[in-house]
């Protein structure tokens, strides 16, 4: 389960600007494997969108000097970020869209801001490898980290020591319960609500599965399954219109890998094919997980009842085409890219997250507006946050997705797909 607006960016007077080349000034704290194709050789990985409906509001405004220092971030000045070295870590490259599209566009933002990254580092799901990855970056001089956590618990010490530090954190697309980090990811509620309404509108009643992602990640346990029922599956169920078949809170897949949501979901296949139960759709919060269900599915010859998924990666688009996936909420993941980058430019002069504007594209704009605005976490946290908005998109509407320049080609999402039959996107 990859997915943004905002207004004009607002950085800090000149003034402030100096500060971005010295040492940061307030502690701030804080903070699966990719997709495989259907067949066993793809990569598996876990989406790692989290959030939970958040709303932005404000303007950006300055005035006098500082309105033009301002503008001038928005525009990506050279001069707005100059000495801004920026230490990005990532909990896994085996997923394809990190490096298609989150990482290509953070870089654009922070290198057009005129700021440097000091380093990159891929955990390959490992949390040890990642707290060793961080003090690297620290040791090299990172003014600003942007974390995608591997485990939001394990990364606690690294956060402790930027904090020590004063280096400002943005917890990237999963949240990390420290009330110092600004939280910039997707509408994770919203997605699991999209997910979910999609299914009930195709399948009101019936038996359901549930495959989560990992439990350690709070949007396996809490965000998606929280839109889920938003979107009506808890009333559905004591209803009796819905049967979970894997009930009471269905299966959590290990690192949100595909080979693991597959092994589950066959298991979840022979029972019910035991208790002579029929599988009429299955909720999978991601796409890594959505692969593995759609492979397990078609493994035992069952046929492909209505699965949804997030992200928005090519072989899920595909299946979608293809008739295998029913939903897909797509992130645009280029414009997260993007505001991850704004905002570090910003925490660099600036490291008040309160402070921190964005300025993506109107589709998937905050509802509410473009400044960082409070956040309540499961953990009892208030953290600010940014939070774009995901599309939902099923054959019918995949013309959005290639209309937009995703790095999904056409040629991709329309695979195998029998042009006389297949939806119109790939005609």
């Amino acid at each position: 389960m990859s997915i943004r607006r905002v207004g004009v960016l607002v950085s800090t007077a000149a003034i402030a600007l100096a500060a971005c080349s010295s040492t940061p000034a307030a502690s701030t704290g804080a903070s699966a494997a990719p997709a495989s194709a259907s067949t066993a050789a793809s990569s598996a990985a876990a989406s790692e969108s989290t959030g939970a409906s958040a709303s932005a509001s404000g303007s950006a405004a300055a005035s006098g000097s500082a309105a033009a220092s301002g503008s001038a971030a928005a525009s990506g000045s050279a001069a707005t970020g100059a000495g801004c070295n920026v230490g990005i870590s990532w909990n896994n490259f085996q997923q394809p869209r990190w490096a298609a599209t989150d990482k290509p566009a953070m870089f654009k933002a922070i290198q057009d801001g005129g700021g440097t990254i000091v380093g990159d580092p891929d955990a390959n799901l490992n949390s040890e490898k990642q707290l060793s990855d961080i003090d690297t970056l620290i040791n090299k001089g990172a003014k600003v980290l942007v974390l995608l956590a591997q485990d939001n618990k394990a990364i606690l010490p690294a956060l402790k020591k930027a904090s020590d530090a004063g280096i400002p954190v943005i917890a990237y697309d999963r949240l990390i319960e420290d009330p110092n980090v600004l939280y910039i990811t997707f509408d994770n509620v919203g997605v699991g609500k999209a997910e979910a309404e999609a299914l009930l509108t195709k399948v009101p009643k019936g038996n359901y599965v549930l495959i989560k992602g990992d439990p350690g990640d709070a949007n396996a346990s809490t965000f998606l399954p929280q839109g889920w029922d938003e979107a009506g599956l808890k009333d559905k169920v004591a209803s009796k219109d819905i049967t979970i078949l894997n009930a009471p809170n269905g299966t959590f897949t290990d690192a949100w890998k595909t080979e693991k949501a597959q092994s589950n979901m066959e298991a979840i296949i022979d029972k019910a094919n035991s208790d002579n139960k029929k599988i009429d759709a299955v909720l999978a919060e991601n796409d890594s997980t959505a692969l593995g269900v759609v492979a397990a599915l078609q493994g035992k010859n069952y046929g492909f009842p209505p699965v949804s998924g997030q992200d928005g990666d090519p072989a899920n688009l595909n299946n979608v085409a293809l008739g295998k996936q029913y939903v897909d909420i797509w992130k645009n993941s280029n414009e997260l890219g993007k505001a991850a980058g704004q905002a570090a430019l910003q925490l660099c002069a600036n490291p008040d997250p309160s402070k921190v504007t964005v300025n993506v594209d109107p589709s998937v704009a905050p509802a509410a507006g473009n400044a960082a605005t409070d956040f309540k976490t499961p953990g009892g946290n208030t953290v600010k946050s940014i939070i774009l908005k995901p599309t939902p998109i099923t054959a019918d509407t995949l013309d959005k997705v290639i209309t937009a320049g995703w790095y999904a080609s056409k040629a991709d999402i329309c695979k195998g797909v029998d042009a006389a039959t297949g939806p119109a996107a790939c005609k």
